[in-house]
């Protein structure tokens, strides 16, 4: 991830974070039923939404000190 977006979403509020990680989180349920279910065509972005979730949650943390 560039800076620049890690930066971003630094800017965020708590309200805004919340609700970007929980559409994440629901990406992510989406994409494991799909892989149960069928095939996922790009299979890297469960990596992606973990690590973006990650960084969302540790920004979270950090507000809340």
């Amino acid at each position: 991830m560039k800076k620049t977006q890690i930066t971003e979403l630094r800017g965020l509020t708590k309200e805004e974070l919340q609700d970007k990680l929980y559409q994440l989180k629901k990406e992510l349920f989406e994409l494991n039923f799909q892989r149960r279910v069928t095939r996922v065509e790009k299979p890297h972005t469960f990596g992606q939404h973990r690590k973006m979730i990650a960084r969302i949650m540790t920004i979270l943390r950090e507000k809340g000190a």
